[in-house]
């Protein structure tokens, strides 16, 4: 990558921080959301502990599962708000009026979800381990492919969803929020694939988080994880960050061909 591209990654990424550096309302959520479903995640494993004969630790199982999904949708969001404060402040034409590329462009918004993600994690891990005693010691370092495939998927799933609201315009947001409770059902984020049905069961392998959950529940119970099965999850999320590039570009072609991309100018926004 050149300087020239390096400089302008660091332009939009500055241009994130300047945005949450002036704007309590746009800090505060990066915390407090995060801190809610900790509360909540956590209270429910403390009182199933306590009613539970089976002698099973829901801290790490739910908990657990809880924080890492969390932190899977905070990337997914991150990279979708930053498209979505271009779209609310008519900023996004006037950004590719100047050279900037595509993919430097999405570099921004991946480096800004990065970086706000990473905040939203630290609170979520020194919340759950000092409040509910939460540790993912038994995982060791598993724990770090675990959140790299969970952070490829979350950037994947942002790109998608900016390219949806690119193409159906800026009242489409809604499908962005609703989008990582839509695919946590056949994630398997809370129990084992294999309660599924067969159908459901199909798409979960075509899921690269379902195999993080997997592997959690194997590791914390006592069990082992293959190496060949986090390396088929690391492929599968590489490629739908591929696809998802790839619908970005074919979009935003799709609406500067078309003159959809006026919806997007200063004198209209709908």
């Amino acid at each position: 990558m050149s300087a020239v591209a390096l400089r302008r990654l660091a332009a939009l990424v500055l241009r994130q921080f300047y945005l949450l550096r002036s704007s309590v309302s746009r800090i505060v959520p990066l915390f407090v959301w995060v801190l809610i479903d900790i509360l909540l995640w956590g209270f429910i494993t403390r009182y199933l502990n306590t009613v539970s004969g089976s002698g099973v630790n829901f801290v790490p199982v739910l908990l657990g599962a809880a924080l890492l999904w969390d932190f899977n949708t905070r990337v997914m969001h991150g990279v979708s708000m930053a498209f979505l404060e271009d779209v609310w402040a008519r900023n996004f034409v006037n950004l590719f009026a100047t050279p900037l590329r595509i993919g430097e462009y999405l570099g921004g918004l991946v480096i800004s979800s990065i970086a706000t993600s990473a905040l939203g994690l630290a609170v979520m891990l020194v919340a759950a381990t000092s409040i509910f005693g939460l540790s993912f010691a038994a995982l060791g370092v598993m724990l770090v492919p675990f959140l790299l495939v969970l952070l490829m998927f979350g950037i994947a799933l942002g790109i998608v969803g900016t390219a949806f609201v690119l193409r159906l315009g800026p009242a489409a947001e809604w499908f962005i929020w609703p989008l990582p409770a839509v695919i946590s059902p056949f994630a398997g984020v809370f129990y084992p694939v294999a309660t599924l049905p067969a159908w459901m069961q199909g798409i979960a392998h075509a899921l690269p988080p379902s195999y993080v959950f997997e592997g959690m529940r194997r590791i914390v119970t006592g069990g082992t994880f293959a190496p060949v099965t986090l390396a088929w999850a690391t492929l599968l999320a590489a490629l739908y960050i591929a696809l998802a590039c790839w619908l970005f570009a074919r979009v935003h072609a799709h609406v500067v061909r078309t003159g959809l991309l006026a919806r997007y100018t200063s004198e209209s926004v709908s």
